[in-house]
């Protein structure tokens, strides 16, 4: 049966919003964490100039290819196997780089291994569009954002929302700097950072 993420269909069209803004001129981009492949066949439609390449572990492709098999959209590639930590990243440069609701369920490893990553791919000038519940000055923004925290650590311990200022501490150490933080819907939001031209 087909994966289906009800959060993918309510948070979409927001995000949409954000990447319309921040995908301007891109033409290759990396999803990082596609889960069902949801977004990657709602997202990839509406910028028709742009390889949406999709991502995330190999036990989640099946059903991603299953998402993009009943797509009609000629711009997004098949999932590529990517453990932050532990599977090879792609050799390929993007311009953008797209994740949404990963960070927090990655552990902080985990999370350094990703920023490294991106790193890596990303070109100079290109874009790292992050969305999710983030905590600002070791403080949350909501209770029900508290509340998702210790279910998500109730879970598993290593996982959890992560502060946005150690966040920008990774970003800034992997060469980018932070362009936008938009306020999203139910607690969340998109941090966008930008890679330093060389």
């Amino acid at each position: 049966m087909k994966p289906y993420s009800e959060s993918c269909d309510e948070n979409r069209a927001p995000i949409l919003e954000v990447l319309r803004l921040a995908l301007k001129g891109r033409e290759r981009l990396l999803e990082i964490g596609s889960g069902t492949g949801q977004h990657a066949v709602y997202f990839a439609p509406e910028f028709p100039h742009l390889t949406w390449q999709t991502s995330d572990r190999v036990a989640m492709h099946a059903g991603i290819l299953q998402w993009l098999a009943d797509s009609t959209a000629g711009n997004i590639l098949p999932p590529l196997p990517l453990d932050v930590c532990n599977d090879d990243w792609p050799q390929t440069r993007y311009d953008a780089v797209f994740s949404a609701n990963t960070a927090h369920i990655m552990s902080w490893s985990q999370v350094q291994c990703l920023f490294e990553g991106i790193a890596r791919v990303l070109e100079p000038g290109g874009v790292l569009c992050l969305y999710g519940p983030f905590n600002y000055a070791g403080r949350y923004t909501s209770e029900s954002n508290q509340r998702f925290d210790s279910w998500l650590k109730s879970r598993d311990p290593h996982s959890g929302i992560r502060d946005f200022e150690a966040l920008c501490t990774l970003a800034e150490t992997a060469g980018m700097s932070l362009q936008n933080d938009y306020e999203m819907p139910a607690n969340n939001r998109t941090l966008v950072w930008r890679m330093r031209e060389q």
